[in-house]
């Protein structure tokens, strides 16, 4: 381990930016396969692998849709939970706002209560082994209609205690955010917060709308709105964060080599990215191996990362209390190393 990446392992962050779905490595698809009966296209972890060759996003969900079909039982939701908690402990992470896609499983016929409360079983045990805390954000699909997006707010209901925001996300292009303003209008009005993919397959004005219709407090990705210049005076004005995700960002074709990622640009243009990993099983790598690679690839500095690292808590929903704690935490991190 260099020191670097020994620095980056012991650096307190969160993470922003995660699709508990993907987070499924192939193993516990073959366990869970085996467990509920569920034929799978695959015939061993290496051919599960090999697939992960994805050329742009759409090729990378309709594997993913195929691997989610193992899952079935509240058991399930929690183990794969539990397996990702696992992982990024190990990364220094102290705090998760995880996505989760409910239409995935409902459509399939798995209850809503079967999906929510195993992943909150899951992060409620992770809280106790490992110390992090979470919270969930109800994503939409996009492709979907907006009917099946309120169809899901109301299935959700029970638990809007215990969910804290919805997202966006799926395949981007030709769904632009202003086909789900009203849903995020109503999910605003249950005092939740909002977060949207934008700019990372989808044309700047997708991040336009996110902000401007969807209200949202966070955009995830961004990367495109690097293109409009008034957009990036816009987000850098109001202090938006934006969750990127590096590796993901190269599995899928949105670069074509780390060395070529616009994060460093967004750091020097004063807006306040984070680092995530997306869908770590598929892409490569948990969110330690994303600060990592990018580090090793743009050069970044321990201030960089330090500063990648705060605004991962400052973006984040937790309590005011709660952030200053975490940031006093990096801060005497980065003083003693």
């Amino acid at each position: 381990m260099t020191d670097l990446s020994a620095f980056i392992r012991g650096l307190p962050k969160a993470e922003l930016h995660l699709h508990i779905e993907g987070s499924l490595e192939p193993e516990l698809m073959f366990e869970l396969s085996r467990r509920n009966k569920v034929a799978i296209p695959f015939g061993s972890v290496e051919e599960v692998r090999a697939a992960y060759a994805f050329s742009n996003l759409q090729d990378f969900l309709d594997i993913y849709y195929q691997g989610a079909a193992v899952l079935l039982t509240e058991r399930d939701f929690h183990d794969m939970a539990m397996d990702y908690f696992r992982r990024v402990a190990a990364d220094g992470t102290r705090h998760v706002e995880l996505f989760f896609d409910p239409q995935t499983h409902t459509d399939r016929g798995v209850p809503f209560a079967v999906v929510a409360d195993g992943l909150l079983a899951g992060m409620a045990e992770a809280g106790r082994e490992f110390g992090i805390t979470s919270s969930l954000i109800l994503c939409f699909l996009r492709h979907l209609d907006e009917d099946a997006a309120f169809a899901t707010l109301k299935a959700a209901e029970p638990w809007l205690d215990r969910i804290a925001g919805v997202g966006l996300d799926s395949s981007e292009v030709g769904h632009p955010p202003s086909k789900f303003a009203r849903v995020f209008a109503a999910a605003g009005e249950r005092g939740l917060k909002r977060v949207a993919h934008a700019g990372e397959e989808g044309p700047p004005e997708y991040v336009w709308e996110a902000l401007d219709l969807l209200k949202v407090d966070r955009i995830d990705h961004g990367n495109r709105a690097l293109e409009d210049p008034a957009l990036v005076q816009r987000l850098a004005a109001e202090g938006m964060t934006l969750t990127v995700c590096p590796l993901s960002n190269l599995k899928l074709c949105g670069v074509s080599d780390l060395r070529l990622h616009p994060l460093k640009k967004m750091l020097d243009l004063g807006l306040r990215p984070t680092v995530n990993s997306d869908d770590p099983a598929y892409f490569g790598g948990y969110v330690g191996e994303n600060y990592t690679r990018i580090a090793d690839a743009l050069a970044l500095t321990k201030s960089d990362l330090v500063t990648l690292a705060r605004n991962s808590f400052t973006g984040s929903f937790l309590p005011p209390a709660e952030v200053a704690k975490h940031l006093a935490a990096i801060d005497a991190y980065a003083s003693a190393s």
